[in-house]
């Protein structure tokens, strides 16, 4: 317990460095805050560019609260998880080639707390870069648009909270698998690539990871089928585990090529 301590705390001063604790929540907060405000203003954005034929009316539509956080996690589906996967991707592979990793390795280290300590560290910074931009989208949907119940919010983010694990997981796995260029491209394959195919393939399978954050929206304008949810929820948390045995593996089996 104690090695996990050093080891968490290792990873939080390195994170406060490199201010990941800073940009990477305000990349969030930046867009919970945009959207509803982008969405509120719409006419008056268009009519400041100009360019429009004079006299022409372009009727806008009327956004409901649930579809304007719904654009807001359409935005964190990609740019989101494109900060995730470029912030993190180098988290392990980063400390083989550069040779930091090997002041660890030489310890009689538990992989299991090592790999915990990135994970944990990780997860935190993500999903409370999540949630703090998620909030921030909630209140001022609130004030512009209208009110969305704080038990559909919450139940809502914390389905989105898990598929956010799910893609820390995959990005630290493949850190611990591959150089930093080649977990990038396999993280963004399976976060990014994947998402598209199953949203273009996905009438086929109700079961998937890769629907949580269908789920989760479904939490705003009702609730999701409760059969086809919990199956996904409970994949994907087995899935989350698998891929942390196997980044534990990992990062055992590629000590040895750490640069000295």
């Amino acid at each position: 317990m104690r090695e996990l301590i050093v080891l968490f705390q290792k990873e939080w001063r390195e994170n406060t460095r490199n201010y990941k604790f800073l940009w990477v929540p305000l990349v969030f907060i930046f867009f919970g805050l945009s959207e509803p405000l982008t969405s509120y203003y719409l006419p008056q954005i268009l009519d400041a560019v100009g360019n429009m034929p004079e006299g022409s009316v372009f009727p806008m539509p009327d956004f409901t609260p649930a579809q304007v956080i719904m654009a807001t996690m359409g935005q964190y589906q990609f740019i989101g998880m494109l900060v995730l996967v470029l912030a993190f991707m180098g988290t392990i592979s980063r400390e083989r080639k550069n040779g930091t990793g090997t002041l660890i390795y030489v310890r009689p280290i538990s992989y299991i707390n090592y790999f915990l300590s990135k994970w944990k560290v990780v997860g935190l910074i993500a999903l409370v870069s999540v949630w703090l931009g998620l909030l921030t989208s909630w209140y001022y949907t609130g004030l512009l648009f209208g009110k969305i119940e704080a038990v559909d919010f919450l139940a809502f983010a914390g389905t989105y909270s898990v598929w956010i694990l799910f893609v820390v997981t995959i990005v630290l796995a493949m850190s611990a698998w591959l150089p930093t260029g080649g977990a990038a491209g396999v993280s963004l394959l399976l976060v990014l690539l994947v998402q598209i195919a199953d949203s273009l393939l996905g009438a086929y399978w109700t079961i998937s990871p890769w629907k949580l954050s269908i789920y989760a929206t479904e939490w705003l304008t009702g609730s999701p089928d409760s059969g086809d949810f919990w199956w996904s929820m409970v994949i994907t948390i087995v899935a989350i585990i698998a891929l942390m045995m196997f980044g534990v593996w990992m990062s055992k089996r590629n000590a040895s090529k750490t640069k000295v």
